[in-house]
């Protein structure tokens, strides 16, 4: 799994993590029994504090979302009611209203912000594709 932290966003990154997981394992993009990374080398990846990942491992399990299994690391729990379609349609256009008010406020038009949509789906495309060669590397 592939995780993008924005410090100037406002949000603890804890709670991205937590968020980005959570949305992971809806869409299918992580499944059952998927291992999540370990705690140290994803913190120093993304530059955190071990503890912080720590955090959002924690959070994830009170909500059932991973498991920990002592001496083997985290894992995705079995969920036996996957977001629908629908469901993730309406959690992306809630997170989508967000961007277009701060665009709003940026003053930032229509146009100029699906350009920048389109231009951050694409460099998240890149950076996903270079992380397959580089594993398929090794």
């Amino acid at each position: 799994m592939l995780f993008q932290i924005n410090f100037k966003s406002g949000k603890a990154v804890y709670l991205q993590l937590v968020d980005q997981v959570k949305a992971a394992v809806a869409s299918g993009a992580m499944r059952a029994g998927e291992p999540l990374p370990g705690i140290r080398p994803l913190a120093e990846d993304l530059r955190v504090n071990r503890n912080t990942v720590a955090k959002a491992y924690a959070e994830l399990e009170a909500q059932g979302v991973i498991e920990t299994i002592a001496g083997k690391g985290c894992f995705v729990r079995e969920n036996h009611s996957p977001y629908r379609k629908e469901i993730r349609r309406k959690l992306l256009a809630d997170m989508l209203d967000e961007a277009v008010v701060h665009a709003h406020h940026l003053q930032v038009g229509k146009a100029d912000f699906l350009r920048i949509a389109e231009d951050r789906f694409d460099a998240l495309e890149e950076k996903r594709a270079r992380a397959v060669s580089s594993r398929e590397a090794i």
